[in-house]
């Protein structure tokens, strides 16, 4: 598991990269920020994934945990892998037909 990820939620969605950028460069160097956004809209869902070059920067951002940013406190913890999804064609279509049967 990669201690140097660290999950960053409950921003206000008009906080941008460069601010959370701004907010923990001041821990050490940032290898990559990742801020999630909303596929139907474009915009911030209000969380973002920042990976540290160091443990040891990742494990001083978490100081940011519960601080203020526009009103909300921030949600700072060490990003846990995701489960694997289940394979398979989830929602293809084969054959002719009516598209609302299902096999």
């Amino acid at each position: 598991m990669q201690q140097n990820k660290l999950y960053v939620g409950n921003f206000p969605y008009s906080v941008d990269e460069a601010q959370l950028r701004s907010l923990f460069s001041a821990y050490g160097e940032i290898s990559e920020l990742a801020m999630i956004m909303d596929r139907e809209t474009g915009r911030p869902k209000g969380f973002a994934f920042v990976t540290f070059a160091s443990q040891q920067a990742a494990e001083k951002a978490l100081e940011q945990n519960g601080r203020d940013l526009g009103g909300r406190p921030l949600k700072v913890n060490v990003a846990m892998e995701r489960a694997p999804r289940g394979g398979g064609s989830r929602g293809s279509h084969h054959g002719g037909g009516d598209r609302t049967s299902r096999w």
